[in-house]
């Protein structure tokens, strides 16, 4: 259920004043290689990620040679980013899929990425949103889950219904950006331990204050 009364264009104006960019953590050069990188990126930092792709596209710089590669092969590259058996069998098999049925391209449409494995809504929502520029949904991770329950943007805390709270509140401009931004707080400002309520300039929007 959305608070009706939540302040959402101030709120937003703060937002944006202190994460005005747009910027996808996930090193990338193409909307494949964004999508390695998401599918990689489950249980595991950005950060990390960021040291596994750079070898991993150096091996495989292109999805056809992605989509032939020896599961075991991947797995020795992917390996710190845990869960690799899955993760190299998922990257295999998405490559394969887009080769086979999409002419090696990345599909732009929920419906679609949705057939891909390892692709489920969170990171449908990331490529639509922030590659593609046309989202279809708002991002919903740890970080926005826990940001929105907090605020008071949202009473739920299962990620599909809190995410639709958030596009019934946040305008639909917003909605590709405004996950990035949260997540950005999250880490820095609002973990889920200890938040830092004190430097937080969204306090005077937040409904929970010091987190215990």
């Amino acid at each position: 259920m959305v608070k009706k009364d939540f302040p959402v264009e101030p709120f937003l104006k703060e937002l944006k004043r202190l994460y005005p960019k747009h910027i996808i953590p996930l090193h990338h050069k193409s909307a494949w290689e964004l999508l390695c990188a998401v599918i990689l990126s489950a249980q595991c930092t950005d950060a990390r990620v960021n040291t596994i792709t750079p070898h991993l596209f150096k091996k495989y710089p292109t999805v056809y040679d992605l989509a032939k590669a020896n599961i075991k092969d991947v797995e020795k590259i992917i390996h710190s980013a845990g869960f690799y058996h899955s993760k190299a069998l998922s990257l295999i098999e998405m490559s394969k899929r887009l080769c086979e049925v999409y002419g090696g391209e990345v599909p732009q449409n929920m419906d679609d990425l949705l057939t891909l494995r390892g692709v489920a809504r969170k990171t449908a929502n990331v490529m639509l949103g922030d590659y593609f520029k046309k989202p279809a949904g708002i991002v919903v991770d740890t970080h926005v889950k826990r940001l929105a329950f907090r605020l008071g943007l949202t009473k739920q805390t299962d990620p599909v219904k809190v995410e639709k709270d958030l596009t019934k509140l946040i305008p639909y401009k917003y909605w590709g950006w405004v996950a990035i931004a949260l997540i950005l707080h999250g880490r820095s400002i609002c973990p889920a331990r200890k938040p830092l309520c004190a430097q937080c300039t969204l306090a005077k929007f937040c409904a929970k204050g010091s987190v215990k």
